[in-house]
């Protein structure tokens, strides 16, 4: 089914149908991704796509599960030239669900895949959003930067510091001596 923006659902339907949901959003939707580009039109789109899905877990129950995949790109700020810079994000996530976060922090340190609390209204657009933010690169940088990169401190023309005389001969001068 083709959303504009993510819905909110209920976990437990969603994977008992084998849900599954895609949509292009437009970035505007989503404020934290948007505080994180600079200049960057608005419109860009971001597009996501989620299956649900009942299968077994570590212990052999039934649990739902969810697989996320979304692709965008945020322009940021080259770290060697300052200049901007469009990094593509792609991602691609499995989560199972459990029925409370006392679970879910029991589990976690013993499985692989990313768990995350069953609700009837699981906002899938701050997942979408988080998941992004979590793919955001440390220090993001062009391939090969458009403009020379500066590698030395000061420039050339810049003035070299002037020698300060030394305190004690101004004065011993005023000594006389």
């Amino acid at each position: 089914m083709q959303h504009n923006h993510p819905p909110i659902l209920d976990i437990t339907h969603a994977a008992q149908a084998k849900t599954t949901l895609q949509g292009q959003d437009a970035l505007s939707n989503y404020e934290r991704l948007l505080a994180e580009s600079v200049g960057q039109d608005n419109n860009s789109a971001v597009q996501w796509t989620v299956r649900f899905d009942v299968r077994g877990n570590p212990a052999g129950e039934p649990s739902a599960w969810l697989r996320l995949t979304v692709d965008t790109y945020l322009v940021q700020t080259c770290q060697r030239c300052l200049q901007p810079t469009e990094v593509a994000l792609h991602v691609d996530r499995a989560f199972r669900f459990v029925a409370s976060e006392a679970v879910a922090e029991q589990e976690d340190d013993d499985c692989d895949e990313d768990l995350l609390v069953s609700s009837r209204t699981f906002d899938l657009a701050a997942l979408i959003e988080d998941e992004v933010l979590l793919e955001l690169p440390l220090v993001p940088r062009h391939d090969v930067c458009p403009v020379p990169v500066k590698t030395v401190v000061a420039d050339a023309d810049f003035d070299a510091p002037t020698v300060k005389p030394n305190p004690f001969a101004a004065l011993a001068a005023l000594k006389g001596e």
